[in-house]
């Protein structure tokens, strides 16, 4: 029986861009309502909110995201809290990713029918899928948030055309001639698909920029950087955009330069994940200012379920405030990062409070030998250097190996260097460089710039 995947990629490109569009106007209808603009504009005027405001804010509905778990999500419910401490944040055990991943309708309240809700199956950092169950008000709460600081904040709108570099298989895997992406009418959207692109199809996908009138573009930091290259050592000029935005991945120093450089743009970062419990965008001043409206954020130590100090790192640890029909408590996002005291202003204005850094994986920090956990290596391969991408694979407390795609002018020097920056900030460790013609991508299409092979996670591991 042939599936309708395989229905529609054996369509013409007519009859795929009209069901791409289909589903963006079904997804347009989920996201957008006659009250998206006022919530965008409230969103907006909250970003000046006072700490005191803020903070009673997301007291009131803290309080109320856990009493409706405790008593009406059947997870919650089982797991037993002692009477009187359901309210307490602090009695509640600390929630593992694959919990959810096993059963995540037990994570749903009794009122409400998956039925009838969006499913939005993630596949996670890891590639391994998730479900997460919201109701139209959850989804549209979240998309007047993306509109007002993804959108808003860098000068565009849902209203513009724009394109996403993402890992959907919008074309046959086996496509060797453009296009390589489908337009979606629905959400006045190209979708550009990662996995096509080459050296010798990088102008294809510029054109095609260009030919649809996108103003800006979203996507993994690693396969904008990529085009942004391949483009640049093509010789072609693109059209400017207005902005870029990276997401899902971090986006490196290096990359943020090409990508400006190349596409005549400001680059921006975000942060965020499908299960609605987190998410930060970063303003004009490169400040990354979380949205509490989310959730709420705790930064917990290694090894024990303890807050660490403003401005130390650890376990990003969140609880569900947006969507409270499927509520996470203490949810173990598998992310490292640490906060910025509250007392630290930002030239932008806006007083939301914000991340100090984000790490990456609990599970990709490099571990060395005197204890020391280290995520954000990227200052290794600063953009002054020859180089396409590279990767940190840690094979042993004392022995990494450094995966590069060499540029044009890669040679001694440069292997010199990259080894020299990288013992710089692990100290005097084995370092064995790897020239390669590409990195791989994980089951998601997404690139992890550190690999370790011998941290163990302290947290429950993903199965």
């Amino acid at each position: 029986m042939v599936t309708p995947v395989e229905l529609y990629h054996s369509a013409p490109y007519p009859v795929r861009a009209a069901a791409a569009s289909a589903r963006g106007a079904y997804l347009r209808a989920w996201r957008y309502g006659p009250g998206t603009d006022a919530s965008v504009e409230a969103a907006l005027v909250r970003d000046r909110w006072p700490e005191a405001r803020w903070n009673a804010a997301v007291a009131r509905r803290l309080a109320a995201v856990l009493g409706r778990a405790a008593r009406d999500v059947p997870f919650y419910r089982d797991e037993g809290l002692p009477a009187g401490q359901a309210g307490d944040l602090w009695s509640w055990p600390v929630l593992a990713k694959p919990s959810v991943r096993a059963a995540p309708r037990r994570f749903v309240a009794d009122d409400r029918d998956p039925r009838w809700m969006f499913a939005d199956h993630t596949s996670g950092s890891s590639g391994t899928p998730l479900t997460v169950y919201e109701t139209r008000a959850t989804v549209r709460a979240w998309y007047a948030l993306v509109e007002a600081r993804l959108r808003r904040w860098y000068g565009v709108s849902r209203r513009d055309r724009w394109a996403i570099l993402g890992g959907q298989l919008v074309v046959r895997p086996d496509t060797t001639s453009p296009p390589y992406w489908v337009w979606n009418a629905g959400l006045r959207q190209l979708y550009l698909s990662s996995y096509h692109l080459a050296p010798s199809t990088a102008v294809d996908y510029a054109r095609a920029l260009e030919a649809h009138g996108c103003t800006y573009l979203l996507g993994y930091p690693s396969a904008m950087a990529e085009l942004a290259r391949a483009v640049l050592d093509a010789g072609y000029r693109p059209a400017p955009l207005r902005v870029c935005i990276g997401n899902a991945e971090p986006l490196l120093d290096h990359q943020r330069e090409l990508i400006g450089e190349v596409f005549d743009c400001r680059v921006r970062d975000t942060y965020g994940m499908s299960e609605l419990t987190v998410a930060a965008s970063e303003c004009e001043a490169g400040r990354m200012h979380l949205w509490p409206e989310v959730g709420h954020l705790e930064v917990l130590a290694y090894d024990a379920d303890e807050p660490v100090a403003p401005g130390e790192t650890g376990r990003l640890v969140c609880t569900s405030l947006l969507n409270a029909d499927m509520p996470l408590v203490r949810y173990d996002t598998g992310d490292s990062g640490s906060l910025a005291p509250r007392d630290e202003g930002c030239p932008c204005g806006r007083l939301l409070p914000m991340l100090a850094s984000l790490e990456g994986r609990v599970d990709d920090l490099v571990v060395l030998a005197d204890g020391r956990r280290i995520g954000r290596l990227d200052p290794v391969f600063k953009s002054d250097l020859p180089i396409v991408e590279a990767q940190i694979v840690q094979e042993a407390l004392d022995r990494f190996r450094l995966v590069v795609v060499p540029a044009t002018g890669f040679g001694p020097d440069t292997e010199a260097m990259l080894v020299r920056r990288l013992r710089d900030r692990v100290g005097p460790v084995q370092v064995v460089l790897q020239t390669t013609c590409a990195i791989p991508r994980g089951a998601n299409g997404k690139f992890k710039a550190v690999v370790s092979e011998v941290a163990t996670p302290l947290v429950e591991p993903e199965t």
